[in-house]
């Protein structure tokens, strides 16, 4: 049974009904997580969580789903376990305050026992194990009674295996698994099912897979320490359920393959492999490892940037980046050297497109993105395998036989050099890698991130004290898009996410009102700046959040008076100056995309935007710079709608209303299925969903005025611009700039560009004549330096200081000197430049000397110490480095000596 027949019957068996009612089928939201401590979704419930958390009511009581999920921590596991993959697929089936316990036990066994004849899955019962946590009577009595099945079926497992949590206070409950047994040959034989675990044995995760989960909802827990160590306050007011079933995990049961690898959309992947490398999948333990890291990195991949992710240093494009790059080098592993993803990643479209339609429709972006960074890889592989061998050339002179973490590191994270790579040439220059440091460093880095993630949020990862505001009080009534002024009354006052009684002048804290004018930050669009007056004092408005759906937050700093938590009535007020420049802004983020698809094609897609008063920034997908004719003509097209007064309009509608009528769903952004606001600019022309603030007709952003276009990352570039009146500001400045140009150039402005360029082209021309005459006044002592050779064991020696020369300058002579001693004579030269503080030693041996056991290389090492540096090279020609100019002079001293050693010791 084929991938896709399983996912269509899963959602048939929960669409059709049964006594437990008809699911509302819902489809797979964005791997994007809408969480601020998530990347990636990686369960199927995470889009249902604001129903779980009773931040929102369900619009329907009971759902089912197939949600695309990338979980990360386990990359350097793929490959290595038939368990670990970064891209999985979950069929879920929810319950919010419907059915309980005997419904999903019922609905799940009748699923996966149901003979294929009849649209179910046809399991082997026999082969089926139930789980439940160790105490739960009730699970225990419903699988007995649902299955039929012996108490000795029923397994009993502790916290850690069958007990759900989100790891912070709010609801929780029970599990229960389906185990299938994989026979003998994947485990021992034992009394499985006789006694309770607290975990499932290591030995028998093999044997016995894990093919579902059933979570029951029922708990409300107040503190959580661990998985296995919680408080219980209570019941919750509504029993959910949320369940999961691997798809590639069932697929590879019922298609007789070992593992998810080998499944229908994963194997095309290793056959094309296969031909590609000229090895065969199952030959060699570590080639199999490679072959499935490129099944499991390819596809992820591709569903990564399909869903908008693009490579990058940071968040979410690290871990795409990562994900590619370990997939082009297991395919050099595995000897194909050639760019391997236009090869491969065709193949994993066309499986996985028989679902998920947009990766044809979307094709020529997600390749360009993908295919861009392969390149880009290409070119650091070289680069990272030079200062690879410096390092390893570097602790092999050293006598040493460890690369240190902090090599290791720099390579990594300044070359983007994975460490696999590291740790195997390493091993082939008899060498090890010191991986704990390696681990250590990337671990400090990680905490790094995440602090800096934290500050920038400006927010609390615990958000319980937000839940309880909105328990409390229900969500803001929010009215930024009709008015600019409320009376508001306040509901809690914040500081470091604990309630305080008062603020007091100067001191700054959260305030949630019960109805706002205020826009939180969202969208691209900056938070609206104002005040909140209430009697007696000013509050200055600094950000606007929504922590938690449906809240919003001010974080406020009292200006006047002191602010009581129960103070009466606020008068709240947006500054209109703030939120005119916000609008233009935000329209005119929407005009340079238009125009940007206009003059791109419609392939141009933004990634990302920033906007507030006067200034945007678009981010979009492309691989190349733009040209200034480009960047030119979507300046003149934004400028053009903008002369056209084109009406600025917005509506209400289903999200597939929205997609239907054309609307772009933007990359990163989560929506809601029953209800998105459309904006348009022109009718077709621009239509987007958005939630921002915009102006009435286009004519009212002013102006736009395009002033930069740079990269920000492989296959993503980013235009910056300025709205409104900070774009007629920007203008003026160049103009003023032209008119001191013309004064000083006594030009008119149309002859500048001609003038200037004249100007440069003649001073680069005398750069270049006295940089000639420098040079040849430094050759020109050449002659001199090789006449006054000594004579050092039948070797002609010419050690020199040379002042105010760099190292080019200095290797430069070096090299002509040489050339002037005698051919047939041993010659060495060895200078030493001082020039800027800093020293550089080159020194120079012809092949005379060389065959006398002379080397360039060796005279440079024994050097640097005297100068405080060290260099490297050739034994022909070698440089190197110092700071301490004092020693230059015993440097020079000590070159003849170092030539009478190297003579003794050969």
């Amino acid at each position: 049974m084929d991938t896709a027949e399983i996912r269509r019957r899963f959602l048939a068996h929960f669409e059709n009904g049964s006594r437990w009612g008809a699911h509302t089928a819902v489809p797979s939201a964005s791997l994007l997580a809408d969480d601020p401590n998530l990347l990636f979704v990686p369960a199927g419930m995470v889009p249902f969580k604001p129903y779980f958390l009773g931040q929102e009511k369900a619009p329907y009581p009971r759902a089912t789903s197939v949600q695309k999920c990338v979980r990360t921590p386990d990359i350097e596991d793929v490959g290595r376990t038939t368990r670990h993959g970064t891209f999985f697929e979950m069929c879920g089936n929810f319950s919010f305050g419907d059915y309980f316990k005997e419904g999903a036990i019922e609905l799940a066994w009748e699923l996966v026992t149901k003979p294929v004849a009849d649209g179910g899955f046809g399991l082997d019962e026999s082969r089926l194990w139930p789980s439940i946590l160790h105490g739960d009577d009730e699970a225990l009595a419903l699988w007995k009674k649902v299955t039929g099945l012996p108490e000795d079926r029923i397994v009993r497992l502790g916290r850690k295996e069958n007990y759900w949590s989100m790891g912070v206070p709010g609801p929780g409950g029970p599990c229960s698994e389906i185990l299938y047994d994989r026979g003998p040959q994947y485990g021992p034989d034992g009394e499985f099912g006789t006694t309770s675990r607290t975990e499932m044995p290591v030995e028998l995760e093999d044997r016995y897979l894990e093919i579902w989960n059933l979570v029951f909802m029922q708990d409300e827990l107040s503190a959580v320490r661990s998985k296995e160590d919680f408080d219980i306050a209570g019941s919750l007011p509504n029993r959910n359920i949320d369940t999961g079933m691997g798809l590639e995990r069932v697929a590879f049961l019922l298609q007789g393959k070992e593992n998810m690898y080998e499944i229908d959309v994963m194997a095309p992947v290793i056959a094309r492999a296969e031909e590609l490398s000229g090895r065969r999948y199952g030959a060699d333990r570590d080639d199999d490892v490679r072959f499935r890291v490129v099944a499991d990195h390819v596809r992820s991949s591709m569903m990564l940037i399909g869903d908008g992710v693009t490579p990058g240093n940071e968040a979410r494009g690290y871990v795409l980046r990562r994900l590619l790059r370990r997939a082009v080098r297991s395919m050099r592993l595995l000897g194909y050297e050639d760019p391997a993803l236009p090869e491969l990643m065709p193949v994993s479209r066309d499986r996985m497109g028989e679902t998920y339609s947009d990766l044809h429709s979307d094709w020529e972006r997600i390749s360009r993105v993908a295919y861009a960074e392969e390149e880009a890889f290409r070119k650091t592989l070289q680069a990272g395998t030079t200062i690879f061998d410096l390092a390893a050339g570097q602790v092999k002179e050293s006598g040493g036989r460890v690369l240190s973490g902090q090599q290791a590191f720099s390579l990594h994270d300044t070359y983007g050099f994975p460490i696999d790579l590291t740790l195997e040439m390493a091993s082939e220059q008899g060498l090890s890698v010191d991986e704990a440091g390696f681990r250590g460093l990337m671990a400090e880095q990680r905490e790094r991130a995440k602090a800096d993630a934290r500050a920038k949020k400006g927010q609390h990862a615990d958000t319980s004290a937000y839940r309880g505001v909105l328990d409390a009080h229900g969500p803001t009534e929010w009215l930024a898009y009709e008015t600019l002024e409320t009376e508001s009354r306040p509901l809690a006052l914040l500081r470091e996410g604990h309630s305080v009684p008062a603020l007091a002048a100067g001191e700054v804290g959260e305030l949630v009102l019960d109805r706002t004018p205020f826009y939180a930050e969202s969208g691209g669009q900056a938070a609206d700046a104002g005040r909140i007056e209430f009697d007696g004092g000013v509050l200055e408005v600094l950000d606007v959040q929504r922590p938690v759906r449906g809240l919003v937050v001010h974080q406020v700093r009292v200006l006047e008076g002191e602010l009581p938590a129960d103070a009466g009535t606020l008068h709240a007020k947006v500054d209109p100056e703030w939120r005119t420049g916000a609008r233009q802004a935000h329209s005119g983020t929407h005009v340079v995309h238009a125009a940007l698809r206009e003059v791109l094609g419609p392939t141009a897609l933004q990634s990302g935007s920033y906007n507030r008063p006067g200034y945007l920034r678009l981010d979009f997908g492309w691989t190349s710079a733009l040209s200034p004719d480009q960047v030119r003509d979507i300046e003149t097209v934004s400028n053009q709608a903008l002369r056209a007064d084109l009406p600025v309009g917005w509506q209400y509608m289903t999200l597939a209303e929205a997609k239907e009528w054309g609307a772009i769903a933007l990359f990163g952004e989560t929506y809601d299925d029953q209800k998105v606001r459309v904006v348009e600019i022109g009718g077709p022309w621009s239509r987007e969903l958005c939630g921002g603030t915009h102006v009435d007709h286009s004519s009212q952003i002013g102006t736009v005025v395009v002033t930069g276009e740079a990269s920000v990352g492989s296959g993503n570039r980013r235009i910056e611009a300025f709205t409104g009146v900070e774009g007629f500001a920007y203008l003026a400045r160049e103009r003023d700039v032209v008119h001191e140009l013309t004064t000083m150039l006594k030009a008119q402005p149309d002859d500048v560009v001609g003038r200037v360029r004249d100007m440069v082209e003649r001073l680069r021309a005398t750069e270049k004549e006295l940089e000639r005459a420098r040079l040849s006044q430094l050759l020109a002592g050449g002659a001199g330096l090789a006449a006054g050779a000594q004579d050092v064991g039948g070797v002609a020696v010419v050690a020199h200081r040379v002042d105010g020369a760099g190292g080019g300058d200095v290797r430069t002579l070096a090299t002509d000197v040489r050339a002037r001693l005698a051919a047939d004579r041993p010659g060495v030269v060895v200078l030493v430049g001082v020039a800027d503080g800093k020293v550089a030693v080159v020194a120079a041996t012809n092949d005379a000397a060389r065959e006398r056991g002379l080397s360039a290389n060796d005279l440079v090492r024994a050097l640097g110490p005297h100068v405080g540096g060290r260099g490297g090279g050739k034994p022909d020609m070698a440089q190197g480095g110092g700071t301490e100019v004092s020693g230059v002079d015993a440097a020079v001293a000590a070159v003849a000596p170092e030539v009478a050693r190297a003579l003794g010791g050969a």
